[in-house]
């Protein structure tokens, strides 16, 4: 029996992922744990091995297709002794057999396929009563209404949408509906066609307990990017289309600026001390170990967020979660983008450790080789724009995280010494960036006190 490939989850936060390459053709002979294509995600390309052995049949999905759903039908593989030639694609239902790893439910595109809706049932039609048991009313072809692309596709049966067109109905604001896996169907739409004037819309039959939000907020809150040709002409430009990284981080950093109520600190730090700490520990290190300034600024930043558990939180609806480590998310700037792989634990790890790890974690984020564990659990941000010269920069918070640090670049600057005289320090400035929701003033306060002492007098990261 033939056994279908399916999408895999590589993340427990993957949704859908770009089928960026296969790796084996139609007629290939598989055994399990050959890679057989290369997932894209929004931060990394990663192999998908096979579980199962047979001979790659079809592929149904083609290299360069985005937004392929969790669970989708990629490929089909005949096992042995059938015939590839034979083996037919999956028309619908759930995957037979694990299929890569997959849990064997049914494809979400094959879900989303939508229902044919004529004026008479032919004999075989499929249901028209649109989920909810109900014949569905005969309505002429139409315009449909927008239900949006990728992240923001909106599932609705076509009849729906064609009566959300009739009757001036924001399928957006909807929610999620009453049909299967929130699909919102006709008697969501009629249910909110009746709702009065100003009355907020939501899918009739929606659970009242649910823990996602009903009403979206209005779309028109961003609003759209685009260059007016009046002014820009077509040939005075080239356009780059945005992979999946850019996409995500302009989405995750919109919705921080706008939904995230942030304030930042700052201050200065001198860097004498760990600048001679550091050339001790390196003078003295094994052959390979070299520890950078960045990678004490990771331990440091670990061990005040220990001295002050209240800054190592972030925000949910439920409550504000403390974290019992820290983990240390360091920003990396990637072509085309950026992402923030995690030092975890720091607060327990020596430095030679962290910059053993951070080295290896770098490189493989600039290559897009890491897995989504490695870049997502972070419990604070750390960016250094230092080494290009920058004196001082404020972040954008990356959620969940209750808090972020910008380092800028250390410099020789006058200073006046506890006994009043006038020197010369090396010092940098930082900024704290903190959700005013976890992290009052005051706590922010006491965090860069920590911080600062553990800078100032680097060898209190060994006790």
């Amino acid at each position: 029996m033939a056994i279908n490939i399916t999408m895999p989850a590589l993340s427990p936060t993957m949704e859908e992922g770009t089928l960026s390459r296969w790796l084996k053709q139609p007629g290939d002979t598989i055994e399990a744990g050959d890679v057989i294509a290369e997932i894209e995600t929004d931060k990394a390309t990663m192999e998908v091995e096979a579980v199962d052995e047979g001979t790659l049949a079809k592929i149904l999905v083609g290299e360069g297709t985005e937004g392929v759903k969790v669970n989708a039908v990629i490929g089909v593989l005949a096992e042995e002794g059938e015939d590839p030639e034979a083996v037919e694609a999956p028309s619908g239902g759930a995957a037979n057999g694990a299929g890569n790893g997959a849990s064997g439910q049914a494809s979400q595109a094959q879900a989303d396929e939508p229902e044919v809706e004529t004026g008479g049932a032919a004999p075989g039609a499929p249901d028209r009563s649109d989920g909810d048991g109900k014949s569905a009313p005969q309505l002429s072809e139409g315009p449909l209404a927008e239900v949006g692309k990728g992240a923001d596709r909106i599932k609705a049966s076509p009849l729906a949408r064609r009566i959300a067109a009739m009757e001036g109905v924001d399928l957006k604001a909807l929610g999620a509906g009453s049909g299967p896996h929130g699909r919102i169907i006709r008697k969501d739409v009629e249910a909110a066609a009746k709702a009065a004037p100003g009355e907020p819309q939501t899918a009739a039959g929606a659970p009242s307990g649910s823990r996602e939000l009903t009403v979206r907020p209005p779309d028109s809150l961003i609003l759209p990017q685009t260059l007016d040709e009046r002014v820009y002409d077509r040939g005075s430009y080239d356009l780059v289309s945005l992979d999946g990284m850019r996409k995500t981080v302009a989405r995750r950093l919109t919705e921080s600026f706008m939904q995230v109520p942030h304030f930042p600190l700052d201050v200065d730090i001198r860097l004498d001390a760990l600048l001679a700490f550091r050339k001790k520990i390196n003078a003295n290190a094994p052959e390979g170990v070299k520890v950078s300034v960045n990678d004490m600024l990771i331990k440091a930043a670990a061990l005040a967020l220990m001295d002050e558990p209240d800054c190592n939180a972030s925000y949910t609806d439920e409550g504000i979660a403390y974290h019992h480590h820290a983990h240390v998310s360091v920003a990396v700037a990637v072509d085309g983008g950026l992402i923030t792989p995690v030092i975890r634990h720091a607060e327990q790890k020596g430095l030679s450790t962290i910059a053993a790890e951070m080295q290896d974690l770098a490189e493989r984020a600039r290559d897009r080789k890491l897995k989504p564990h490695e870049y997502q659990g972070g419990t604070f941000s750390l960016s250094n724009l230092g080494m290009f010269g920058v004196k001082s920069f404020a972040s954008i918070i990356n959620p969940p995280e209750g808090m972020i640090l910008s380092v800028g670049a250390g410099e020789k600057r006058p200073v006046v010494g506890e006994d009043g005289e006038l020197g010369v320090a090396t010092v940098m400035s930082v900024t704290l960036t903190c959700d005013h929701r976890v992290i009052g003033g005051a706590e922010g306060a006491r965090w860069l006190a920590a911080f600062r002492r553990y800078i100032e007098t680097p060898e209190a990261m060994l006790l």
